[in-house]
C-alpha cells in the first residue's frame, strides 16, 4: 500500500521555533532548563509541541554534545533482583535515589554476578559515575569501573586509598558485640559468615580463608571477632566458622544447622549479618531449641525483621548510607583527595542473648 503523500513529517526543534516564533534555545530550554522560562511561556512552547507531535530533544544526541548522560550507575556484584529482595540493598537503593533525586539524577542499576567475568555492562553503562555497592577487591567490574573516566564512590568494600567510600567501621562495630558476648560468659561460639571470595564455599572457612578473604567487610568483621575473644584466652582456630555464598535466611539456617551439628556444645552463633542470623534463629526452634535460654544468637545490619524479632545485632544506617553515597558522588571534591564518610553504628541488646547456661543444664540435643 502506497504511504500518503500528504503526511505530515514529524516536528523538529527548529520547526517548532518556527511555529512559535521564538528561538531555538528558548524550546531547548522548556525542557534542559525549565528555569529560564516564564511558567507561561513554557506551556505555550510544551502545548504547541504535543500538538505538532514533537518528542523533545534527542537524549543520546543532548548526551554527546553535553557529555553528560544525567544518571547514576550503581553497581551490585549480585543478580539484579538481589536489589529488590535483600532488605539491606532495599534501604541502601532507597537512599541513593533519594539523593538521584534531590539532584535530578537518574539512576541505572548494573547487575554483575559474582560467577561471571563479562563486563561489557560496566563498559556499555552510560552515566556520568559510579556508586560501587560491596563487592571484592579482584572483581574484573570494579576494575572496569575504575578504568572509566568518571567519578566513583565506593559504599562499604573495597576500602581503596584513591576513592572517595561511605561505610562504617565494621571492625569496631562487631568488636563491641563480641565484647558483649565475652561479658555475658561466652567463649565456645560458632560463626555463620557471608561469602569471603568469588570463588564459592559453602562449608567451613579455614584461617586462612579467613584472612585473605577479597571481601573487605566480612574480613574486617571476622578479624574483630578473632581479637576479641583471643583477648579473653579463645583460640580462634578453634572456633568453627562456617560460609554461605548465598545471603538468604535458607542458608543462615543450613549454616546454624553445620556449626551445631559439628560442636553441640557451643553456647551461642555469631552472624555477620541479620539475614543469617534469622535463618540461624529458625534452625533453632526446629531443634527445639530455646533461644536465648539454650542458644544465644546475633547478626548484622539492625533491618527491620530483625528488630521486630528483638535479635541482638548491630545497627547502621543503611538508607543514609545510600543517600551519603549518592550525595558524595554528585558533589565535587578536591582532585587527588579521595574523601571517607564514616557512619555510626549503634549495638542493640536485644532478647536473643543471655548468659550461658552451665554446663549442667545445657542443651545437647534429643
Amino acid at each position: 500500500m502506497a504511504r500518503s503523500t500528504n503526511a505530515r513529517r514529524p516536528a523538529t526543534l527548529a520547526s517548532l521555533a518556527a511555529e512559535l516564533g521564538v528561538s531555538r534555545t528558548t524550546v531547548s530550554n522548556a525542557y534542559n532548563r525549565p528555569d529560564q522560562l516564564s511558567p507561561e511561556l513554557r506551556k505555550r512552547v510544551l502545548d504547541a509541541a504535543r500538538r505538532l507531535g514533537y518528542p523533545g530533544p534527542d537524549p543520546v544526541a543532548r548526551s554527546l554534545r553535553t557529555r553528560k548522560a544525567g544518571a547514576v550507575g550503581l553497581l551490585l556484584t549480585e543478580n539484579l533482583s538481589y536489589a529488590f529482595r535483600d532488605p539491606g540493598a532495599v534501604s541502601f537503593l532507597e537512599g541513593l535515589a533519594l539523593a538521584c533525586e534531590d539532584a535530578g539524577r537518574g539512576l541505572l542499576l548494573i547487575p554483575a554476578n559474582p560467577e561471571h567475568e563479562d563486563v561489557a555492562a560496566v563498559h556499555q553503562a552510560g552515566v556520568d559515575g559510579f556508586v560501587v555497592y560491596s563487592v571484592p577487591e579482584d572483581d574484573p567490574h570494579l576494575a572496569a569501573v575504575l578504568e572509566r573516566p568518571v567519578p566513583v564512590v565506593i559504599s562499604d568494600q573495597p576500602a581503596l586509598d584513591n576513592v572517595d567510600r561511605v561505610g562504617p567501621d565494621d571492625g569496631a562495630a562487631i568488636k563491641q558485640l563480641a565484647q558483649h558476648l565475652i561479658k555475658l560468659g561466652h567463649r565456645r561460639v560458632g560463626v555463620s559468615c557471608m561469602r569471603l571470595a568469588r570463588t564459592r564455599n559453602d562449608g567451613p572457612a579455614s584461617l586462612s580463608r579467613q584472612q585473605n578473604a577479597t571481601f573487605h567487610v566480612q574480613r574486617a568483621r571476622l578479624a574483630a571477632l578473632a581479637e576479641a575473644f583471643a583477648e579473653v584466652g579463645v583460640d580462634w582456630e578453634q572456633v568453627p566458622v562456617v560460609e554461605r555464598f548465598d545471603h538468604t535466611e535458607s542458608s543462615g539456617a543450613s549454616a546454624a544447622a553445620q556449626l551445631l551439628d559439628a560442636d553441640p556444645k557451643i553456647t551461642a552463633v555469631v552472624c555477620t549479618s541479620d539475614i543469617l542470623a534469622i535463618g540461624a534463629l529458625d534452625e533453632a526452634r526446629k531443634r527445639g531449641m530455646r533461644v536465648p535460654e539454650d542458644l544465644t544468637v546475633t547478626g548484622f545490619d539492625g533491618i527491620a525483621d530483625a528488630e521486630r524479632l528483638g535479635l541482638t545485632t548491630v545497627r547502621q544506617p543503611v538508607l543514609e548510607k545510600g543517600r551519603a553515597a549518592g550525595r558524595l558522588l554528585l558533589e565535587s571534591g578536591e582532585p587527588g583527595k579521595p574523601r571517607n564518610v564514616a557512619l555510626e553504628t549503634q549495638l542493640l541488646p536485644g532478647s536473643t542473648s543471655a548468659p550461658p547456661r552451665s554446663a549442667e543444664e545445657r542443651w545437647f540435643g534429643p
